[in-house]
């Protein structure tokens, strides 16, 4: 990865502001189409990353797209999905300007809080750096993922009513349905490219928070986890901020953040009982910590659902 200063948006409407946008029709999710786009600057910085998802459909020339340690070329036209936290770099070729076209879904997650789709989302393995390797469609299969997203589009430029966001994440299920299709058959003849530590880390934690629900801050420490993985905390931190951008304390604690607001939005504990599930001996500390990561206390995060 291109090791310069990251840029974070935090919303997608920055991200629409970064890139001269008009400001998305739903905070929450936009469609983006890269030929009504400005050309991408050469003088932005090299790494870039989202706290939301991205689903790409696009053609590139002249540069590539770099992602972890790996480069991709989008001559030919390719699918690429990337999950919060990632980071990413476009690369121009030299004494080149960058040309891109095709479309890019966003899909803040607090679309999904509420929703079957807020877990499903996280077990498809596309979205993680188990599967770090585009998906090449066919001219079939393209025009029906483009059919799919125009589908999503159309429900949310349609007049909102209480039906509008249970009917934009089915449309987005069957969409990531189709995704996880396209990706078995092409991983039956590709050969997966990841890094094994961080594939490892990834499957440690998923498993933990799928089999426990309490103590989650001393178990999924970042000396906790590097023991498992027999290496040093201070080498896995290291490798994980190469690879991703962030450290392994952050991307761990992302992960607390996202049990919490499950918690908080699926069911009727009080922010102690959570607090204490998650393993912080005081309801103070982890209303600092979920404040610091979302700008927002936990209560004022369970009133914004009721709105």
């Amino acid at each position: 990865m291109i090791q310069q200063k990251l840029l974070r948006f935090g919303t997608i409407s920055q991200l629409h502001k970064f890139r001269k946008l008009p400001a998305p029709e739903h905070p929450l999710i936009s469609l983006i189409d890269l030929e009504k786009t400005d050309p991408w600057p050469l003088d932005e910085p090299a790494g870039l990353v989202c706290d939301f998802y991205s689903i790409s459909i696009k053609y590139l020339k002249n540069a590539s797209l770099q992602y972890g340690q790996l480069s991709y070329d989008f001559d030919h036209g390719t699918m690429f999905l990337m999950s919060p936290e990632q980071v990413w770099a476009l690369k121009p070729d030299e004494g080149e300007n960058p040309h891109q076209t095709g479309y890019v879904l966003l899909i803040h997650p607090d679309l999904l809080w509420r929703t079957p789709l807020a877990a499903k989302i996280k077990t498809y393995d596309y979205f993680s750096y188990q599967v770090n390797e585009a998906l090449f469609l066919s001219g079939k299969e393209e025009k029906l993922i483009k059919k799919l997203i125009m589908g999503i589009m159309d429900e949310v430029y349609a007049n909102t009513d209480r039906f509008s966001q249970e009917l934009i994440v089915a449309h987005l299920d069957v969409l990531l349905t189709y995704i996880e299709r396209f990706y078995t058959r092409q991983f039956l003849t590709r050969r997966k490219a990841s890094h094994h530590l961080l594939e490892k880390m990834e499957t440690l934690i998923g498993n933990y928070l799928s089999t426990n629900k309490s103590l989650l801050l001393d178990a999924l420490s970042v000396n906790s986890i590097a023991d498992q993985l027999n290496v040093s905390a201070g080498y896995l931190s290291s490798l994980h901020k190469t690879y991703t951008g962030v450290t392994a304390q952050q991307y761990i604690h992302s992960k607390l953040i996202a049990v919490a607001k499950d918690r908080l939005s699926l069911s009727s504990l009080t922010v102690s009982e959570i607090a204490f599930q998650l393993g912080f001996q005081h309801t103070q500390s982890f209303c600092r910590f979920f404040k610091t990561a979302t700008a927002e206390s936990p209560m004022q995060f369970r009133r914004s659902l009721l709105n």
